[in-house]
């Protein structure tokens, strides 16, 4: 078995459209171990969510492999828990079964599955809002229960693309930190699309850096950051070390797309 919980090789791909050529990603490679929390950042339309769904299984590459546990997944959806920014909650279906949907097309029995999601529901902050409906809810619980169901569908790698993007920044803080002790609690293997320098930096253990379409990893940057995180951390003298030497790099390649 690999050492590693994630391992993409390679990989690129292109889109094609009325005889013309587009490449989204080109030639990325990255690997990650199990357990770890890693922030992808970079500029707008880079190959983020591409990257995302090709590992998801919903996507094929033009060239290069993906595994995990050693295994190719390459068009082999399942394999991973994958989350986006909006929380597709049904409106029809109650919280609590909005959060066993993916138990449930796993055919997992419902008073199983409802057994399985009652105390985390209680533990991390939806206590009483099970039989609410997602019109009922603000923001911040919508996402709560959206991640709880992908949590729930019980797989190791997690992908997260942008899940706080469209929350304020108070709302924000208060899921960052809820989402580090679900983090610490089940240590699965997390990778995270955000726009949000602090944001990658007072999660992850590593953050890659995309370069400009095509996307490839251009830096990978270590946070040496102590565990567990508290806010506090963000005034830091490290904290801001890290920060403007992501902001530099984000810089760099914003002037290279606007030089080439």
């Amino acid at each position: 078995m690999s050492t590693y919980k994630l391992e993409v090789a390679n990989l690129t791909k292109s889109f094609y459209k009325n005889g013309s050529e587009t490449t989204a990603v080109k030639d990325t490679s990255f690997r990650v171990k199990e357990g770890e929390f890693i922030s992808i950042i970079g500029p707008s339309g880079c190959g983020k969510s591409t990257l995302f769904n090709i590992i998801a299984g919903l996507m094929l590459p033009s060239a290069g492999e993906v595994k995990a546990d050693g295994n190719n997944i390459i068009d082999k959806p399942g394999h991973v828990g994958y989350m986006l920014q909006k929380d597709m909650l049904l409106p029809w279906r109650t919280i609590l079964d909005n959060i066993i949907l993916g138990m449930e097309v796993r055919g997992i029995p419902r008073k199983q599955a409802v057994a399985k999601a009652m105390p985390l529901i209680e533990k991390y902050g939806l206590e009483g809002f099970d039989k609410h409906y997602p019109h009922e809810l603000s923001g911040g619980m919508r996402q709560r229960a959206a991640l709880l169901r992908t949590l729930l569908y019980d797989r190791d790698i997690l992908l997260l693309d942008e899940p706080f993007g469209a929350l304020d920044a108070q709302t924000r803080l208060s899921m960052q930190t809820w989402l580090l002790q679900i983090w610490q609690d089940f240590r699965k293997t997390i990778l995270f699309v955000t726009h949000d320098i602090d944001e990658a930096i007072y999660l992850s253990d590593n953050i890659f850096v995309f370069s400009g379409r095509p996307g490839y990893i251009k830096t990978n940057i270590k946070v040496d950051l102590p565990r567990p995180r508290i806010p506090e951390m963000m005034t830091t003298d490290r904290f801001s070390g890290l920060k403007s030497k992501l902001m530099e790099l984000l810089s760099e390649e914003r002037e290279h797309r606007i030089a080439g």
